[in-house]
């Protein structure tokens, strides 16, 4: 902890990032602990002229801060669930989610101009262009990097027609209104973790009852679940894969698919099971995945 007794939250710099950090902030503050925010620059904020997909991953986000979270320099880590690897560092534990925001897709069209059928849609998820192909046969999908602000301003410069992000990213920065539409799970599944908060700590500090206090019960079961999913299926956060669980009738269902890049091979699975066992509903649901073909989908893109 710092010289004052606060704990040192890192975070990236960008704005949804400091939004996050500061919502985590706020829930210790409720408790009576202090904190203060050390910004850390990391390999995904610095690669900006090439697809994550190519130059490693999400996970490019989060390594510098589990880093210096391992050495000591802060004490907690706040990211966006699904720029997380399922494979923790030793000695680092996920201590706490905050309640999830809506998980779902966004479609942003550029300001007075409608969808046409053969748009220019910047994106820079596989994942969403290979669900989002089947809807959109005639539209081009096109590489896009930077943060919200950065992408938006982008499509109103007409670089693009439209934009996918998150809903939940969009919300939470106050762009709501930009929200053309939430695209429906039928049309495309998220990733795994989309609009969920998570609070990574060192494994000597993850008993703290702070974290019991802030961690939110149905979306750490959907967490568990929908990255229970990605690690049965050696999956990553770049290829594409979708998976959402979601509570329903006092139980949970977790939809999950797996696509070829084109959208033209696709494996969806539904299943549905009680809420004492997220991650064991996650991996019977990877395993009807791999049942249906995905592994020979994965394999191919490895």
């Amino acid at each position: 902890m710092s010289e004052r007794g606060k704990l040192r939250i890192g975070t990236r710099g960008s704005a949804l990032a400091l939004w996050q950090a500061n919502a985590v902030a706020a829930l210790l503050a409720q408790q009576g602990r202090g904190s203060e925010l050390i910004t850390i620059r990391t390999t995904g904020d610095r690669i900006q002229d090439r697809p994550l997909s190519e130059a490693g991953g999400k996970g490019l986000f989060v390594k510098e801060i589990e880093d210096a979270l391992l050495a000591g320099t802060i004490d907690v880590a706040v990211h966006s669930a699904k720029d997380m690897s399922v494979a923790i560092p030793a000695g680092l534990a996920v201590a706490a989610v905050l309640p999830r925001e809506d998980p779902r897709d966004a479609l942003v069209l550029r300001e007075g101009h409608p969808l046409s059928s053969a748009a220019a849609i910047g994106t820079g998820s596989v994942r969403r262009s290979a669900q989002l192909a089947v809807r959109l046969p005639g539209a081009r999908f096109l590489p896009v990097r930077g943060n919200v602000d950065t992408r938006l301003r982008k499509l109103d410069a007409g670089e693009f027609d439209a934009l996918i992000l998150a809903v939940a990213g969009l919300t939470r920065l106050g762009y709501g209104a930009r929200v053309s539409e939430a695209i429906p799970l039928d049309d495309c599944i998220p990733a795994p973790g989309q609009g969920i908060i998570a609070v990574e700590t060192r494994a000597d500090l993850a008993d703290d009852r702070v974290w019991r206090a802030i961690d939110h019960a149905a979306t750490a079961a959907a967490f568990q679940a929908e990255r229970a999913v990605v690690e049965a299926l050696g999956g990553g956060c770049q290829l594409p894969l979708g998976a959402i669980a979601v509570h329903e009738d006092g139980g949970v269902v977790v939809h999950a698919i797996v696509t070829s890049p084109d959208g033209r091979r696709r494996v969806r699975k539904t299943v549905r099971g009680a809420p004492d066992d997220p991650a064991g509903l996650g991996r019977r649901a990877a395993a009807e995945l791999a049942d249906g073909g995905a592994i020979d989908i994965l394999n191919s893109l490895r």
